[in-house]
């Protein structure tokens, strides 16, 4: 998929999730309107992190754009029906004891300072522990056979390595949700304005991977931005432990600005590297 039309897809997505919202704000009313809004950018933004992930992934595997097409759609097949249930999971959780939310808050802190923290690198994911676990449960054949993700060989039927892909994808999407479902729910706790918020930035996700395998490079600082909104949605919740709340106003506000800020920053610093070739470029 060339930049140009998966940029024009992208921003088709983010027009109907407005569309949508601008439909809440005459249906629901103002509060729910924003706490979808709010829902959405935090789950947009907390996506940019797992999409540099499944870059990584990709990377490590050799797995060519065609291929890599059909593992995203799949894959966010799978995180809309995993969503649900971890959504409906999580709001049963929280409706019966409300104290959970500081721990949420809690997790979702030492995950931002983590995230901050943690050095760029690619990891071995071949040695990853679900392929391991599925290398137990099923075949995995030696060598890719197209955009199957299974075959028969010899008779019996293997996995082939672009499903053990699909499997480490949705395996890490599982992961993103701890962290971005307790996020959203410093917003809200309403079962629709988190799921349709959710399902609204999964649609989007395969074209915008397609623009970050591009341009990420130009972002080094937006992790950075998404590490603040984890410790920031974390910090919501905990102070609700001393009946301290944030306007819900004020947090979509400051949350759309720190994402903003660090493309921003991204954009006025560049990483050296990328700097260094512009300036060849324009030498010669």
């Amino acid at each position: 998929m060339s930049i140009r039309k998966a940029v024009r897809w992208v921003i088709f997505w983010m027009s109907l999730a407005l569309a949508f919202n601008i439909g809440v704000y005459f249906i629901l009313g103002k509060q729910q309107a924003l706490e979808f809004l709010g829902g959405y950018i935090i789950e947009l933004s907390l996506s940019l992190d797992n999409l540099f992930l499944f870059l990584l992934i990709f990377s490590s595997y050799g797995i060519v754009p065609a291929y890599q097409r059909r593992v995203l759609n799949w894959g966010i097949i799978g995180a809309g029906v995993l969503r649900l249930i971890f959504i409906a999971l999580g709001v049963s959780i929280v409706n019966r004891f409300h104290w959970v939310l500081y721990i949420f808050g809690l997790v979702l802190i030492l995950s931002g300072i983590k995230m901050f923290f943690s050095k760029e690198g690619q990891g071995d994911y071949k040695d990853s522990y679900l392929l391991t676990l599925l290398g137990k449960i099923i075949p995995i054949s030696k060598s890719l056979e197209g955009e199957k993700f299974f075959v028969k060989i010899n008779g019996v039927l293997h996995a082939t390595p672009l499903f053990a892909i699909l499997v480490l994808i949705e395996g890490s999407d599982v992961l993103f949700a701890i962290d971005s479902i307790p996020a959203i729910f410093s917003i809200t706790t309403d079962p629709l304005i988190v799921y349709t918020s959710n399902i609204f930035a999964i649609l989007g996700l395969r074209n915008l991977y397609f623009v970050l395998e591009r341009v990420h490079s130009a972002f080094r600082f937006v992790k950075y931005g998404v590490a603040v909104i984890l410790t920031f949605t974390g910090i919501k919740l905990s102070i609700l432990f001393f009946h301290l709340e944030i306007p819900l106003t004020l947090s979509v506000g400051i949350i759309f600005t720190i994402i903003i800020l660090s493309i921003i920053a991204s954009l006025i610093f560049p990483e050296e590297k990328m700097a260094n070739e512009n300036e060849s470029g324009q030498n010669g």
